[in-house]
């Protein structure tokens, strides 16, 4: 069930709004629990029973991790096999297949892997229980002692298909207690809200401008069209996954929980260090505080700090899919950083911004050709149209007059010119303007959002396939 459809914001939230305020304050993890279970089921309920058993799998692991630190033992035993427990279900449902094609184009083999649905979320929630493990292995956080509560920090609907990836110790205090106020629950409809209107009206329609090129012959692409194409998929990546995490931490205030920010304009960066520092920072964060650190950071030389930064960024390509597109993307982006490391940033120091953001512009641009498309042969073909053949020609100026509004609305969306400018109005306004100005907007959002999400059927959501 993705927020943007209508079954959501109109059957699924009241009704969970409802259970959670009428109920009484002992009854109401458990009514987000039973919300949350519902929620995983709508998309793949014959995991339903697996979500269940991992949740008291982990429980019971985390309390026996917690008893071998408090008798003096390391507990190590039971943290390496609860991780093992984990990579391999994750394994088995994401990777599974990706392993028997390479085998069988290794080999010369004719092994054939069952067709399996992937559970929902499931890197996201394997994260999150890993995070759990490591927290209480760390002494970061206390293990959980109650199986409700810890419930619902893995299930909690609004980040459990698509994050942010909330670690365990920025959570636990906020399970026992997450009182909602006016304030936080009006700030929470604003940011889902916003996050819905990136979402349906930008990141749909520039999804769809990607479709429509890519459905173009090869042959009949021009230069131009093929950058618009990815300049699309850019805008599309962007506000589809940044509407999503703030619809997600919007939802979180409703029900009393803050959750950190996941996006802060990645695309104004003048570094690609910089873009992966305001780019999904829950993930970036995961992974230097449980793999990054824990392989000794940048604490033990240089040699070492750029192994470390390769070995992150191999993993991180794998962890978006089972394909080599996705390990070309990690390596890609493991050789800009190190690069950034060894000279590059200095130099982008020095020279004026304009420089850094160009460079930086072209390296996520080239890094989507990479992340979008996962046949090998087509991802070459793509690049090659990026840099020879026609520059433009008629079906490229159609699409021109088609979507250059898109465009523009996505190069100004993605940046924070519009908060700026609002920022440095709003002091010189009345404070009954100013609410009122941001009543309209609330409205006008979820008027023009709503008629969109009816009339539209192109509503994927690009983050739930990992």
């Amino acid at each position: 069930m993705a927020f943007s459809t209508l079954v959501f914001p109109f059957v699924f939230l009241p009704v969970s709004l409802i259970l959670y305020f009428v109920l009484p304050k002992r009854l109401k993890n458990a009514a987000l629990v039973v919300c949350s279970l519902v929620f995983f089921a709508w998309g793949t309920p014959e995991y339903l029973v697996l979500m269940v058993l991992d949740i008291a799998f982990h429980y019971f692991a985390g309390r026996e991790l917690a008893l071998q630190k408090a008798r003096g033992r390391s507990g190590r035993f039971v943290l390496v096999s609860s991780v093992l427990v984990n990579l391999l279900l994750l394994g088995f449902f994401k990777y599974y297949g990706f392993l028997v094609d390479n085998l069988n184009a290794l080999l010369g083999t004719a092994l054939r892997a069952r067709e399996l649905p992937m559970p929902i979320g499931v890197s996201f929630f394997t994260f999150s229980l890993l995070s759990y493990l490591f927290d209480v292995y760390r002494d970061r956080a206390p293990a959980a002692r109650n199986m409700l509560d810890f419930s619902l920090y893995v299930t909690f609907f609004p980040k459990l298909v698509s994050g942010p990836i909330v670690q365990y110790a920025e959570m636990e205090p906020q399970l026992r207690d997450h009182p909602v106020t006016r304030e936080g629950f009006g700030s929470g409809a604003r940011l889902f809200l916003i996050g819905l209107a990136k979402k349906v009206l930008l990141a749909n329609q520039a999804g769809a401008l990607w479709t429509e090129i890519t459905a173009i012959l090869p042959a009949d692409r021009s230069v131009l069209m093929v950058w618009m194409g990815i300049l699309a998929f850019a805008f599309q990546i962007y506000f589809d996954f940044s509407g999503y995490s703030d619809m997600a931490i919007g939802l979180g205030h409703f029900f009393g929980f803050h959750f950190l920010e996941n996006f802060n304009y990645p695309y104004e960066s003048r570094s690609v260090t910089e873009f992966w520092r305001r780019w999904h920072i829950s993930l970036s964060t995961w992974f230097r505080e449980y793999v990054y650190i824990p392989l000794g950071g940048n604490r033990k030389g240089k040699g070492r700090q750029l192994l470390n930064i390769a070995i992150v960024w191999l993993l991180t390509g794998l962890w978006h899919g089972a394909n080599w597109n996705f390990v070309l993307w990690g390596v890609y982006y493991a050789l800009l950083l190190l690069l950034e490391k060894t000279f590059l940033l200095k130099w982008l120091d020095k020279a004026p911004r304009f420089v850094g953001h160009v460079y930086t512009c072209f390296c996520f641009v080239m890094g989507w050709v990479l992340f979008a498309i996962t046949d090998l042969g087509a991802l070459g073909a793509y690049v090659g149209h990026m840099f020879s053949g026609t520059f433009a020609d008629s079906t490229t100026a159609y699409l021109l007059r088609c979507d250059w509004l898109l465009l523009i609305l996505g190069v100004i969306g993605c940046t924070s010119l519009p908060k700026r400018l609002w920022e440095k109005r709003e002091p010189s306004l009345s404070p009954a303007l100013s609410d009122g100005l941001r009543t309209v907007w609330v409205v006008l959002v979820l008027l023009v959002s709503m008629a969109f999400l009816v009339g539209d059927s192109y509503n994927p959501f690009l983050y739930f396939r990992f």
